[in-house]
């Protein structure tokens, strides 16, 4: 069970939403913030049930704690999603798409989306599109960065770029951080550089 609460439109017109994946539930607001799970959804409903919640009059600024919470936890302990919210179509949930990800003539360009606490960067490039045997580049600006299977492939404080547990580009330092050395932030522009003889694979449409 994911519980999901960045809401700043708590208390307004957004649905309290409960979604269902072959890996589990998502609870969280209708705001977009439970974009990734989307292409999972097996079904989705809307938090009406106050059987479910903390208080039948909850906060209309704390619906994190009286009623998402509430609700996840009842999902974890078995009380079936259609319990907890009456549906909704799946198609009708808000998203937040991520920053495009684009075939250029040399590989692909994408954005970085995340940085984690680790100073790793995440970029919006696909692993789909890195061959399984690629030994591409990653550039940011004018710093080419090498590939990798993993962080201990290059030496202790140097960048490395490889496939992340998140399954995009991201690039890492050994031990350090990568957003320190490169001055990065969420929105820079990365490039995915096939090596001449050419292994990053066809993009496929999602």
């Amino acid at each position: 069970v994911y519980l999901v609460v960045v809401d700043p439109g708590v208390g307004s017109s957004r649905r309290p939403i409960a979604l269902k994946t072959p890996q589990g539930y998502a609870v969280g607001p209708d705001n977009g913030v439970l974009t990734p799970f989307l292409p999972h959804v097996t079904a989705a409903v809307v938090l009406d049930n106050p059987t479910y919640w903390r208080t039948p009059q909850p906060s209309q600024t704390f619906h994190g704690r009286d009623i998402f919470a509430p609700v996840a936890a009842h999902l974890s302990l078995g009380i079936p999603l259609d319990a907890v919210g009456t549906p909704i179509p799946p198609a009708t949930l808000a998203q937040h798409p991520l920053p495009p990800c684009t075939q250029t003539p040399t590989g692909w360009q994408g954005q970085i989306q995340y940085i984690d606490h680790f100073g790793n960067l995440i970029s919006t490039i696909p692993a789909e599109v890195v061959h399984p045997q690629a030994s591409p580049q990653v550039a940011v600006g004018e710093r080419l960065i090498p590939w990798g299977r993993c962080y201990s492939d290059v030496p202790m404080g140097e960048l490395v770029a490889l496939v992340g547990s998140h399954g995009y580009v991201e690039i890492s330092c050994h031990q350090g951080n990568a957003a320190r050395i490169l001055d990065a932030k969420i929105g820079d522009t990365l490039s995915l550089l096939r090596q001449p003889h050419g292994l990053i694979g066809e993009r496929v449409d999602s």
